[in-house]
């Protein structure tokens, strides 16, 4: 006889029990059931079906990922991007085959790396064109425009990195936050206006990070990687991960007042700002690295000019309000010192594939603040993006952006 146990709701059968286990059984297969087809399928095509896969000569491929200029050497850091493993079995420097060591193993599984060193006396600010052949003949190159001594990490250098992600980080973005007196004093027009010129701030920010990225991801990744779609998964898991973020931020308990909320908007922003300027720290470090930066004064004129409007950007949704300084130092320090750490990665540990990450992670964390600011002035018909002021301030912003942009 069937046991039955007693509840609030009614009885329940232990018959039902057994059919709920039935029912967990069978979705469990209908999980399973595919992936035991799909690997039977595949272990096939591996063993007795490889013969379809054999169709056409597979074509090795050698990616040189970073050249470094050392005390009277070449060091060029290779990966094998190739479908199959290959050997390394010579290295040149313009066409000249020279002696080299090839560590730890000129045997290169897929995707695995190796160092490549070339004894060679080398010329500051020469080209050269550093290449390496495989055991089938064919040869891979990587040109450098002009040799530079590559940084090493003692303390005068990371003195030096953190010197220069100040001067293009920290600094401007104080500087900026030096407009807030005057945004304070401005009609509701002219604040949305300027709330909007924020917006075109940061959305010319996103469109520049992602066309640095692309431009990184041709000139230094592999097809194999494809870059260009580890640059959209980037930026649209940033950008969701931070409305994620942000909405908990702004509507936990105490930040729903009309004090707090702009506050947590401007925080918003820094953060975005702030993951922006560690992905142009970091093709700061790697230009350099590439002999391709050089540290002028005008250089750095033109990044200060470039990155003070972006202090604007913080101080506009909280221009209303009455921050602290200290606060408003932090929110500084939050949106430039990442160029600094930026600066160090790009120079000491250069990868392009961390590269193009972190610039599409900073262009979805701009398109975020966007959002999180268009819905900051969606109060009223007047105060939109979509209201004269709005459509202006955005256009004006990412001309500003532009015109600062070609200083640099």
């Amino acid at each position: 006889m069937d046991r039955t146990v007693f509840c609030k709701g009614g009885i329940i059968v232990e018959e039902q029990k057994a059919q709920r286990s039935g029912f967990s059984v069978k979705l469990v297969a209908s999980a399973i059931i595919p992936i035991v087809i799909l690997g039977a399928m595949v272990t096939f095509l591996l063993s007795p079906g490889n013969l379809l896969l054999n169709i056409g000569v597979p074509l090795p491929d050698v990616t040189i990922e970073r050249v470094e200029f050392l005390d009277n050497r070449i060091v060029a850091h290779i990966r094998n991007t190739g479908p199959q493993s290959i050997e390394v079995t010579q290295a040149d420097v313009n066409d000249r085959i020279l002696p080299a060591a090839i560590e730890p193993s000129r045997f290169l599984q897929r995707f695995e790396e190796a160092r490549v060193v070339i004894p060679f006396e080398w010329n500051e600010a020469q080209p050269y064109e550093i290449g390496v052949t495989t055991s089938d003949g064919t040869r891979f190159a990587k040109s450098i425009s002009a040799a530079s001594p590559t940084p090493q990490p003692d303390a005068g250098q990371v003195s030096v990195f953190a010197l220069i992600g100040t001067y293009v980080g920290i600094i401007p973005v104080l500087i900026g936050l030096l407009w807030l007196p005057f945004i304070r004093r401005l009609s509701q027009a002219k604040y949305v206006f300027f709330l909007s010129l924020t917006a075109g701030l940061l959305i010319f920010l996103g469109i520049d990070a992602l066309v640095e990225a692309n431009e990184i991801a041709i000139e230094n990744v592999s097809g194999a990687f494809r870059g260009q779609l580890l640059i959209a998964m980037a930026a649209i898991v940033s950008f969701l991960v931070l409305i994620y973020t942000s909405e908990k931020l702004v509507n936990r308990a105490g930040v729903r007042s009309a004090l707090q909320r702009p506050f947590a908007i401007a925080m918003m922003v820094a953060i975005g700002i702030g993951l922006h300027n560690l992905g142009e720290g970091l093709a700061i470090g790697g230009a350099m690295v590439l002999g391709e930066v050089a540290l002028s004064t005008f250089l750095i004129v033109g990044f200060a000019l470039h990155n003070t409007t972006e202090g604007l950007a913080i101080v506009a949704p909280i221009a209303r309000q009455k921050p602290r300084i200290m606060r408003l130092i932090a929110l500084g320090i939050i949106a430039g010192a990442p160029a600094i750490i930026g600066t160090w990665i790009g120079g000491f540990v250069s990868s392009p594939l961390a590269s193009i990450v972190f610039l599409s992670i900073g262009a979805g964390a701009v398109f975020q603040v966007v959002y999180a600011i268009a819905k900051f002035t969606d109060h009223s018909p007047k105060s939109t993006f979509l209201s004269g002021p709005g459509v202006a301030g955005i256009a004006v912003g990412m001309l500003v952006m532009y015109l600062t942009s070609l200083l640099i």
